[in-house]
């Protein structure tokens, strides 16, 4: 076996790219911070049950688990650094108003969540504790939105969609877990023979709505028609007003805004509103992001939250913005304190200077620079080289 080969979907992060991922991360996280977003750090290691609280069994299968050799507990790897900020949250800064909470940092998957995706996102993102309203939904859609525009996405699509009015639904026609997840599964595939096949028995109202929602999917218009379609309950009614002051909210912003009510992403994480980003030309979501009240019951406070992440390798790959800076070559020349004070001197303008050491001057063209420090009567100065 090779010694340098990587595990399957996990890769190194070379100078360009990471160069770049770094770019993108202090310009996201600068930009949160603006907004009153406050960083924090979750560690990469924690109890398994905290991590898994609250986010269902796909998260559970995407987990690495390890055995503690100081207490003998099971212990996990993250692969999601949301149920950690929840914690914090609830837990650790027991605030009774709003929180603005924002967090970068690597996450480790036991299976990649697609064809092609890395087992090692670097995730980034931002949550509101403590406002149920739908104004904390905007907020966080708006700051996602910003975001991706921030880091050079453009041509932006966001989807909405609400897992409420699917649990209405359920909860109306008395259907029991099986049936609820076996209809979630076919909604999810948009398997419509399946999910007539489903609802076999149940009342025609409510089989009629189930196999609506599939059909539920385009601009804001379409709330219009679930308003006249669907049952009057009054937990759909609220959902399709919230959808519709986020619509008004996002297409401010965004050109293309798309409502899909048979999106059930995160269906037992997640509580309410929930969205996702998209970009010409590239079929992964960019971001996702939703309400999720529940999660920090397990912290011992059910908090109101919302929020988004990405995954700052793949936004990288698709981001617009190229790094430029002006790469200087200077002799070696540890005693002229003129040249020094030079080199001082571009660095603090924001050039890179790279000094060669001794023998190196064969391999110059591995430096990328197209600019040298060249002495002319007693003064150093920056000229372009000449090809």
């Amino acid at each position: 076996m090779r010694h340098w080969i990587l595990p399957e979907h996990v890769e190194d992060l070379l100078p360009v790219e990471a160069a770049k991922v770094e770019h993108l991360r202090r310009r996201l996280l600068d930009l949160f911070a603006l907004h009153g977003y406050e960083l924090v750090s979750p560690p990469l290691l924690e109890h398994i049950e905290s991590l898994l609280t609250g986010t269902g069994h796909d998260l559970d299968l995407r987990t690495f688990k390890l055995v503690d050799q100081l207490s003998g507990r099971m212990l996990g790897v993250r692969a999601d650094i949301t149920p950690q900020v929840a914690r914090i949250d609830a837990h650790l800064l027991n605030r009774q108003g709003v929180t603005r909470l924002c967090y970068a940092g690597s996450v480790l998957h036991a299976q990649p969540s697609d064809l092609g995706r890395t087992r090692e996102p670097i995730q980034i993102g931002a949550e509101l504790y403590g406002h149920a309203g739908v104004e904390g939904d905007i907020e966080v859609q708006s700051l996602m939105v910003r975001g991706l525009e921030s880091a050079g996405i453009g041509a932006l699509h966001i989807d909405l969609g609400h897992v409420t009015i699917f649990r209405a639904l359920v909860a109306a026609a008395k259907l029991d877990a099986q049936r609820e997840s076996d209809l979630f599964q076919a909604l999810q595939s948009k398997d419509i023979p399946h999910l007539r096949e489903l609802l076999a028995g149940v009342s025609s109202e409510f089989a009629q709505a189930f196999l609506l929602l599939p059909k539920l999917y385009g601009d804001a218009g379409v709330l219009s028609t679930a308003r006249r379609q669907l049952p009057a309950l009054a937990p759909i009614e609220s959902a399709l007003t919230q959808l519709e002051q986020s619509c008004a909210a996002l297409t401010s912003s965004v050109s293309d805004v798309r409502v899909d009510l048979a999106e059930l992403r995160g269906y037992r994480y997640h509580s309410g509103i929930v969205f996702a980003a998209y970009t010409t030309g590239y079929p992964n979501a960019l971001a996702l992001g939703g309400r999720y009240d529940q999660v920090g019951v397990a912290f011992g406070r059910a908090r109101a939250a919302t929020g988004f992440s990405m995954d700052l390798r793949e936004v990288a790959s698709v981001s617009q913005i190229r790094l430029s800076r002006r790469v200087v070559l200077a002799p070696y020349r540890p005693g002229d304190v003129a040249l020094m004070q030079a080199i001082c001197a571009r660095r603090d303008a924001g050039d890179v200077v790279i000094e060669e050491l001794p023998g190196q001057a064969p391999y110059r063209h591995e430096l990328g620079h197209e600019h040298e420090f060249v002495q002319r009567d007693g003064r150093w100065t920056v000229e372009a080289i000449k090809s």
